[in-house]
């Protein structure tokens, strides 16, 4: 897969992309990302990239032609492959997993990162779709590329050592993943549950679905409801 991440500020990008599941990622060629300078289509000699909004306003708006020239050229960069152009704003559809799976399987990803006050209104319609990582304000959209980046590659082919690992995850059928315990097996007052340590794997299996859903009733019925909406 390619993801290409128009930008104003590339050097944000270079100690996350260069450590842990993504650095392999990128050794293995399951993905490769570009970082593209959004102030290289600057129009005039100062790399201007915004202007003061019409009717006023606080802060700076990215320029409309500053930004299609870059979306332009990032779907050049790989012209014959299936691309999608995501915005990254506070006013996008919150991001959610099953995003990450659906963004995964495309060929060519572009996340454009607004940054100031916000975009030129026109910008949203040289997109395909807007994401948000949450209801607050950032000061870029560097970051919400960065959460994006790492939640998609580490579902592509071979980028995980252990095949399967994502498919019992939190999110993955509207519910939080069940406790998990590893070595000691008794730390100070807390024991590790005796399932665990039975070896049956059916009992075992139940005990995982049950606490899966107690933990979801208690921490997040918000997704319990979206999962019986959805039938």
């Amino acid at each position: 897969m390619h993801i290409t991440i128009l930008t104003l500020f590339p050097d944000i990008f270079r100690g996350p992309f260069d450590e842990s599941i993504i650095k392999r990622a990128k050794e293995k060629g399951a993905v490769t990302i570009t970082l593209v300078n959004i102030r290289d289509f600057a129009k005039d000699k100062h790399r201007s990239v915004d202007d003061h909004p019409y009717g006023g306003g606080a802060g700076m708006i990215l320029r409309v032609d500053v930004v299609h020239d870059a979306i332009e050229y990032a779907k050049n960069l790989y012209p014959n492959l299936k691309t999608r152009v995501i915005l990254m704003d506070p006013q996008g559809t919150p991001f959610k997993q099953d995003h990450a799976k659906r963004i995964a399987t495309y060929d060519h990803a572009i996340l454009l990162c607004g940054h100031y006050e916000g975009v030129d209104e026109r910008i949203r319609n040289l997109v395909d779709e807007e994401l948000s990582i949450g209801d607050y304000i950032l000061t870029c959209g560097e970051l919400p590329a960065m959460v994006i980046t790492d939640a998609v590659t580490r579902l592509l082919p071979g980028v995980l050592k252990k095949e399967g690992v994502t498919t019992n995850e939190s999110f993955e059928k509207n519910t939080l993943e069940y406790p998990q315990y590893t070595k000691p097996s008794v730390y100070g007052q807390k024991k590790v549950p005796d399932v665990l340590l039975s070896g049956n794997h059916k009992k075992i299996s139940d005990w995982q679905k049950q606490e899966s859903l107690t933990k979801t009733r208690l921490r997040r019925p918000d997704l319990l409801k979206e999962k019986m909406d959805q039938g």
